[in-house]
């Protein structure tokens, strides 16, 4: 091959990875391979790597990898004779399957830092950040510490804010505040600017993971460190739940020298309606009014659930109405806070209108929207509501979420309903929504109950396929019938399938 072909061929086979391939790159590159001397096989191993024909299908293929092999050295020798090319855009999509799927973190983490050893590649913030979430939720945090040292060496700037607020959410679920804290200061030897927006990330994260007052003690021993903005208080005043502590924010807020905006007032206004002081959630209205700045959807929002709390559900509705004088028009959310008033108060007729008021304005009820009604349905034990709310929920093309599977797998175990429990399974398992883990749980029980030990078989392959782990408890009811049945063949291949996500579990 001539020297020249050698290096442009060389030099699209180390295409940066910082961005995948324009398809006027990938076009142009395909042109010059049939004109150029490059012979097989290395023109079809260069093709192959560098013109996928389905991304998604990549993806799987590599998540197959993650999922299946057992070692680091099985890992790399599958990726490499897979000649999947493994752009940016790929690891992303790779590494948020991964997330969501649960699957195993050691081989994950195997993967990543194969990808960033290759000459000239470096991963994507996302990346980085979701891959310090997996390790982050299942505890690994030496290993957390060691790939951020990692990347401080090899580029800084991909640990961001968001970066610190990733790593101390999953560190805040399970330690105390002092060691998140502590954590937080670790940061200031790796982010390069460890500034306001950082301490805006630790009280995010201990809002979110610890306690108001836990926040609100870490923000006065360490605002003298930093310059608190509006997004600092912004962040304070959304959690507090008490009139009088949000009162207090917002006072000294104003002797700061800080302006409040729209996301500060709704603060108020939301702190207000929760505390049924709808009287002074309409003065901040007014107040906002006179500052020029106009009440968005979550203003009103938030005053719709205000009033459904003090049993006004009707003037919530009118609500809806009254924004729109203002030219401000209700979304998905806003009509789900009145659909919400209308369940609370068993008046499914009145929460089916809006329902229906929703569709005519183009907005299309989502999957929150249904589960207020399987709230209704599932205290009050209604399973043919349930079952005709699902399939007419599918019929739309609104996926249920975790919640929805929830109240509906609940629901079909106290009345022993096996079939209508395994479609919801297998709608799920086709069409990828809900928690496998929870539903299985459930599921298992009503199963094993039922004595469908086939079907729990069943149940248990495609969910270790789709790269879920069933919970232990889960798989020892499981054993302990498949070994009164005598189906040892079947347990023993189960309990394999198991080690795949981690320490085998013992068979006697």
């Amino acid at each position: 091959m001539p020297e020249q072909d050698l290096h442009i061929c060389l030099s699209f086979l180390t295409f940066p990875r910082r961005s995948t391939p324009s398809d006027y790159q990938q076009h142009k590159f395909q042109m010059y391979l049939r004109h150029c001397s490059v012979q097989s096989p290395f023109k079809r191993i260069i093709l192959h790597r560098f013109l996928s024909s389905n991304p998604n299908d990549d993806v799987q293929r590599v998540l197959d990898i993650i999922t299946s092999t057992s070692t680091p050295e099985h890992l790399k020798q599958s990726l490499k004779s897979s000649g999947v090319f493994l752009s940016n855009d790929l690891i992303d999509q790779v590494l948020k399957r991964v997330r969501f799927s649960h699957a195993n973190p050691s081989q994950t983490l195997e993967f990543f830092r194969y990808t960033a050893r290759r000459k000239g590649f470096y991963h994507t913030p996302f990346s980085l950040d979701t891959m310090l979430y997996i390790l982050g939720r299942t505890r690994m945090f030496p290993h957390v510490w060691d790939l951020l040292i990692e990347a401080r060496e090899k580029d800084q700037s991909l640990i961001t804010p968001r970066t610190v607020m990733v790593v101390l959410g999953r560190i805040a679920k399970v330690c105390s505040v002092r060691q998140t804290v502590e954590s937080f200061r670790r940061f200031k030897k790796l982010v390069p600017d460890f500034d306001t927006n950082c301490f805006n990330a630790l009280l995010r994260t201990l809002c979110q993971e610890k306690s108001m007052t836990d926040a609100r003690n870490v923000y006065h021993s360490l605002k003298h460190g930093f310059r608190p903005n509006l997004q600092t208080f912004n962040i304070l005043l959304s959690g507090w739940k008490t009139p009088e502590d949000a009162e207090g924010f917002f006072k000294e807020m104003n002797e700061m020298g800080v302006t409040p905006d729209v996301v500060t007032y709704n603060s108020l206004v939301d702190v207000y309606c929760k505390g049924r002081e709808l009287e002074k959630a309409y003065k901040v209205l007014d107040e906002m009014r006179d500052r020029e700045l106009l009440p968005d959807v979550i203003t009103y929002t938030s005053i719709i659930g205000g009033l459904g709390l003090i049993g006004q559900p009707d003037k919530a509705r009118d609500v809806l109405k009254e924004m729109k004088e203002y030219g401000c028009y209700p979304d998905v959310a806003a009509y789900n806070a009145a659909v919400r008033n209308f369940c609370i108060a068993k008046r499914l007729g009145d929460a089916y209108g809006l329902m229906d008021e929703m569709r005519c304005k183009g907005l299309s009820p989502n999957a929150t929207t249904y589960n207020l009604f399987f709230r209704v349905f599932y205290w009050s034990n209604d399973l043919q509501s349930s079952w005709n709310l699902y399939k007419s929920m599918m019929v739309e093309g609104c996926l249920p979420n975790t919640q929805s599977c929830m109240f509906l797998i609940r629901l079909f175990r106290k009345h022993e309903k096996v079939e209508m429990a395994l479609q919801l399974w297998g709608d799920m398992v086709e069409k990828g929504f809900g928690s496998y883990t929870l539903v299985s749980d459930v599921l298992f029980d009503l199963l094993c109950d039922m004595g469908k030990l086939g079907e729990a078989e069943k149940c248990f392959l495609e969910m270790i396929e789709k790269g879920q782990k069933p919970s232990n408890v889960s798989f020892k009811r499981i054993k302990v019938l498949m070994e009164l049945a005598n189906r040892h063949e079947v347990l023993q291949s189960l309990t394999q399938k198991m080690a795949v996500f981690g320490k085998p579990l013992l068979s006697s």
